[in-house]
């Protein structure tokens, strides 16, 4: 029996064997892996960064349900990094309403925010909570998605051990 070599094929010969022919082609590549899937808590330098927002009830500060679990993964994110000492919750707003009403709305949004970490085991005493109302856009307030932007909690790290922080390998 005759067999042709072909891509990967070729003659090998094996110690105490007979020469052979392997035949066909390769098995292909395997697939890509997938890309990485964006976690929804992250930290930085200077900042806890949640890539989802927290759902608050229309023009109140109470937490809606389906923001519970994003919260949870904050909490378990504090706690596994010891070296963060303090952090300030920010709350946001959007230029939508009058800006008296924003800034105490925005105040409320980031103490509920405060209550929920402590709620979940974070000491009270390295948590400070402060709305801003609209005075700190990161977006255009002239269209919907950028007022949707506006509207925010953010967690900025202001105290931190620099040497544990260093030591994880952020």
């Amino acid at each position: 029996m005759s067999l042709v070599s072909v891509a990967c094929g070729g003659v090998t010969a094996f110690e105490g064997g007979r020469a052979f022919t392997v035949v066909g082609q390769p098995p292909p590549p395997p697939p890509p892996p997938p890309p990485p899937e964006k976690k929804r808590v992250e930290v930085t330098e200077k900042q806890i960064v949640i890539n989802e927002k927290i759902q608050f009830e229309h023009d109140k500060a109470a937490i809606r349900v389906e923001s519970h679990s994003l919260l949870n993964e904050v909490v378990d994110t504090i706690k596994k990094h010891p070296h963060i000492k303090k952090i300030a919750i920010e709350g946001h707003a959007s230029s939508d309403g009058g800006d008296d009403h924003n800034l105490k709305l925005s105040d409320r949004r980031a103490k509920a925010v405060m209550e929920y970490l402590v709620q979940h085991g974070i000491p009270k005493g390295m948590l400070t909570a402060k709305g801003f109302g609209e005075t700190k856009p990161i977006a255009d307030n002239e269209s919907e998605e950028g007022r949707e932007k506006n509207r925010r909690v953010e967690f900025n790290i202001v105290e931190q051990d620099a040497a544990k922080a260093a030591g994880e390998g952020q």
